[in-house]
């Protein structure tokens, strides 16, 4: 049979527990009509409207757990045995609620800085919206260097809680030295990331929405997201690339919105020598004029060579920003090869072949046989032998007719 002390300590862990289940749900319905009176005064108020939108769940998280503690350290005795790992276990999850309501203001301060600056739809990337763009990316940055730091000290706040955290601390500071190296050399890439993504977030090298090209015309896309360590470049594909922020503070990359999205582009053609080159630029205006993407600042036509048979002809377009001008420089392409297709003229390169002259007469050639019975007569010479052994290599003479004559007058 249970003594009298245990059954004094569950009657007052039940009164404790009523106690606390009360205290939940009045802080759960405070929590409702704060959040209901936030909304109500942020119909006036842009800054309330976030804060009651963004810190609901954290705020009755925060009143919860809050109301939970005081009802048991109101209605329970010390010496209870369940008390010290109760109060243990509340204190951390206060400590964690606080930390996540805290993240949540980290966000509304994130929220006020963009919606004061404006931007533009999403996606458009124009040279109106450059200071929301660069405002954007350094207030991201910040935001998640807040959050990171809130939450390391919200961990660390919940380590403080163990008494045997003060002996690990004393342990760590008094190896501070080696530790030091050792983090160092562990972590210097990952800082090295981190302090190359502040560096691109404060030094305007690229915002969020900026349009760059990368590894000498590989890819070319739209900055997405500035992390403190990576960057998201959404390609033209729709894919994603993500870089390390040392990228882009060790590699060449062509930013084309850095101080304006107005760009030019160029579209070549080669063409004979006998294009007439006033109805090719007739035709080129006649395509930018029609064409919405065209902003009117450039449009020319110019020979730019005339080598190896063919004349080479570029084109220079301008448009509001890069995507217009991809789209601009495919339309004018199609349009002057359409225009080749209908011209009368010989547009497209010839190949032309010039007959060669006739070659002068050439001396006759020499008698080889002669040629031959004379140095064969100069080296073989100076006694009857040696002349018949000279037309021996004659092969003109007729060498039976030779030996006949020879064997006769032998």
């Amino acid at each position: 049979m249970p003594d009298e002390n245990e059954l004094e300590s569950a009657t007052n862990l039940a009164v404790t527990l009523a106690w606390a289940c009360g205290a939940v749900v009045a802080a759960y319905l405070v929590g409702i009509i704060l959040t209901w009176g936030l909304r109500r005064v942020g119909r006036r108020s842009e800054v309330l409207c976030d804060v009651a939108t963004l810190t609901r769940r954290p705020l009755r998280a925060t009143l919860i757990v809050f109301a939970a503690s005081v009802a048991v350290q109101r209605t329970s005795d010390d010496a209870d045995p369940w008390r010290g790992w109760v109060d243990h276990t509340m204190l951390i999850v206060n400590i964690a609620t606080l930390t996540w309501l805290l993240t949540s203001l980290v966000l509304v301060a994130e929220r006020r800085m963009i919606a004061r600056y404006g931007g533009g739809a999403e996606g458009e990337v124009t040279d109106a919206d450059r200071v929301w763009r660069r405002i954007r990316t350094q207030v991201t940055v910040l935001r998640r260097l807040a959050i990171a730091v809130v939450v390391v000290l919200g961990l660390a706040a919940i380590l403080m809680t163990f008494p045997s955290f003060s002996d690990i601390g004393t342990t760590l500071f008094a190896s501070a030295g080696v530790l030091s190296v050792v983090a160092g050399l562990a972590a210097q890439t990952s800082l090295g990331a981190v302090f190359a993504g502040m560096q691109i977030a404060f030094s305007g090298a690229i915002r969020v929405g900026d349009v760059v090209e990368l590894e000498e015309g590989r890819w070319w896309g739209r900055i997405e997201e500035i992390t403190l360590t990576y960057v998201v470049v959404r390609l033209w594909d729709e894919r994603r690339l993500v870089l390390p922020c040392t990228y882009f503070t060790t590699t060449p990359f062509e930013n084309w919105t850095r101080n304006a999205t107005e760009i030019m582009g160029t579209v070549e053609f080669d063409v004979d020598f006998s294009v007439p080159f006033a109805d090719m630029r007739a035709e080129l205006d006649r395509l930018l004029a029609a064409n919405d993407q065209w902003d009117g600042r450039r449009g020319v036509l110019q020979v730019t060579d005339a080598v190896g048979g063919v004349v080479r002809v570029r084109m220079m377009v301008s448009a509001p920003n890069a995507g217009a001008l991809f789209d601009l420089r495919c339309a004018v392409r199609e349009g002057m090869v359409d225009w080749v297709q209908r011209t009368p003229h010989a547009v497209v390169p010839a190949h032309r072949i010039k007959p060669a002259p006739a070659e002068p007469d050439r001396p006759a050639r020499r008698d080889t046989a002669t040629e031959t019975h004379r140095v064969a007569s100069s080296l073989f010479s100076g006694s009857p032998e040696a002349e018949r052994r000279g037309r021996a290599f004659d092969d003109t003479v007729d060498y039976e007719d030779e030996f006949a004559t020879t064997n006769g007058r032998a």
